[in-house]
Parts: C-alpha cells; sequence; structure tokens
C-alpha cells in the first residue's frame, strides 16, 4: 500500500483531496497561489538526512505494522521536504492503529506545512480527545537541538499545532483557547517562550492588552532557553527590554529570520504601522524555508 502511494505522491500523480493540481516538484499552494517546491538542502544535510530515511524505511519494511516504524518513516521523509507523501505514510498509520494519537500530532503538523488549515484541526482535535486524561510523555527529537534535550512533550505538540492552526485560519477565539491549554504544558522554558509568543500576539490581536502584558510578566532575560532563541528575544522585545533592530542582529538562518520576521511585523501591526508591516511580511514570504511557521503566518496575515 505505502509503496504504490508513495510513489503517486512523489510523481505529482495524485493530489490530496479538493486540491487543485500542482506543477511537477511542488508540495502545495501558498496561501496566496504560489506554488511551493522545497528548497535545496545543503549537501552534507541532504546526505544525512537521506542515509536515516533509509534507516526508517528499512525499520519499516522489516515490520510494517510496528508504529513507531511508521511515524519515524513519516517524519524522516518530511525532514527531506517530501511532505504529501508523509502525511500519506502517517495515514496509513492511522488505518492500522486508529486509537494512536502520534499519527494524527504528525499528520495534523504536515497538513499545517501545506496549508491545509481545517485538515490539521480535524486530525489535531481528535488527537487532542484521545489524549485527554493520558500521562503526558516527552517527544523524541528528529533534528536534534544543540545539546540533544529534547525540549517538548506529546501534549504540548498536540494543543500548540491545533492552536496554531486555529491561529493562522484567523480563528482567533478558538486559538485563544487552545493557547491557554497549550501553556498548561509548558513545563520547560523552551516551551514557556514559544507558547506565551503565541499567546500574546492572539491576546493583542482580540484587543485583550491588558491580559496581554500578563503573558508577558513571567519572561525574564535570564530564562534557560535550549533552542526557542527567537521566540524569547520576540517576548523580551515585546517587553521593551530589546530593540527590534537588536533582534537582526548575529546573522540568524533562514528558519530563525522567518519566525523574527514574523514576529516584527506583527508588532508593526498591532502597533498600528500597517505599511511596515506589510513590507516585512513579504520579505518573509520572499525567503526559501516556506515550511516555517512565521512563513505560513506572514503569508495568512498578506492573505487576509
Amino acid at each position: 500500500m505505502l509503496a504504490g502511494l508513495a510513489l503517486a505522491l512523489a510523481a505529482g500523480c495524485a493530489s490530496l483531496g479538493g486540491e487543485r493540481p500542482l506543477p511537477d516538484g511542488a508540495e502545495a499552494w501558498s496561501l496566496l497561489g504560489r506554488p511551493l517546491v522545497p528548497p535545496a538542502l545543503p549537501d552534507s544535510v541532504r546526505a544525512d538526512r537521506e542515509a536515516r530515511l533509509t534507516e526508517a524505511r528499512a525499520a519499516y519494511e522489516a515490520d510494517p505494522d510496528d508504529p513507531d516504524a511508521l511515524i519515524w518513516l513519516g517524519r524522516r521523509t518530511a525532514y527531506l521536504g517530501r511532505y504529501r507523501e508523509a502525511i500519506a505514510i502517517f495515514g496509513e498509520g492511522l488505518e492500522k492503529h486508529p486509537g494512536d494519537a502520534r499519527f494524527l500530532r504528525h499528520r495534523g503538523h504536515r497538513w499545517i506545512t501545506v496549508r491545509r488549515f481545517d485538515e490539521a484541526i480535524r486530525d489535531l482535535s481528535r488527537a487532542a480527545f484521545l489524549i485527554e486524561g493520558t500521562e503526558d510523555t516527552v517527544e523524541p527529537d528528529g533534528l536534534p537541538n544543540a545539546r540533544g534535550i529534547p525540549t517538548s512533550t506529546m501534549h504540548f505538540n498536540v494543543w500548540y499545532h491545533l492552536a496554531l492552526a486555529h491561529y493562522l485560519k484567523g480563528d482567533d477565539d478558538r486559538a485563544l483557547e487552545a493557547w491557554r491549554r497549550t501553556l498548561g504544558v509548558s513545563t520547560n522554558p523552551d516551551a514557556q517562550v514559544a507558547t506565551r509568543y503565541w499567546l500574546y500576539l492572539v491576546l493583542r490581536r482580540l484587543g485583550r492588552d491588558a491580559e496581554a502584558a500578563a503573558v508577558l510578566e513571567p519572561v525574564t532575560a535570564g530564562m534557560e532557553v535550549i533552542e526557542n532563541h527567537a521566540y524569547h528575544r520576540l517576548l523580551l522585545m515585546f517587553q521593551g527590554e530589546r530593540s527590534p533592530e537588536s533582534l537582526l542582529e548575529g546573522g540568524e538562518d533562514a528558519l530563525q529570520n522567518a519566525t523574527v520576521g514574523y514576529g516584527l511585523g506583527a508588532w508593526h501591526r498591532m502597533n498600528g504601522r500597517e505599511e511596515e508591516a506589510e513590507r516585512i511580511f513579504r520579505g518573509v514570504i520572499s525567503g526559501p524555508e516556506w515550511a516555517a511557521f512565521g512563513t505560513i503566518a506572514a503569508e495568512a496575515e498578506l492573505a487576509r
């Protein structure tokens, strides 16, 4: 089943339901109608990810019913920019293991990547139902941070991605409710700064400025953040502890630029500087990392 469907998707011969045909090599349509093609990876990065995908495929072929093998096959496929194929793999996992919320969590994430927010909300809402009352567990990293310490959990990832899908769709009331649930399972500084960042933005979008200010109160410059440094610096900027210019120093990579760029644009918009916000959003979407949440959020702002 998997081999035939994956080959069809990889060749561009199959479309996700309700989608107009894509050009060859494209993985999705942007929210502004542009076909999105995975960016080129550095040779060393691509070689490493392809080797890990080969290992994951071998584990799957050795036991096609093993849920862990299916999860890692889907994750390793997505890390190479083959998001539609990954969605199909997680779909196979759901057929075999319908009660395993991990497949819904990961497929929900990749529905967001390909700009299919309704499908993401459907999957992630079901995942949230399945995890209710269960013990939370640390989720292993597929692309480890510099310290090799995972910073997220299963419950966090389900609620975080569900909240993000609502936010990107512009359903701020539901996003607020989901971000508050996310904050309740944000158990370390990295999770805290990521959640507080989006929670602050949605409260400002709703005009609830006093509540937004309260979200910033626990944030300090000395927090031991391992990987979500961009979110941390943006929160400090929202507090007035850092200047907007300071966030653009240090030669951040494309993904971090998307994160910082969207945060700066959102800050200008919430302070009434629409032209500057639009200029920054357009700069963000011109970058190569279209799968970054900051890029998707900038697209959503421009599309609205």
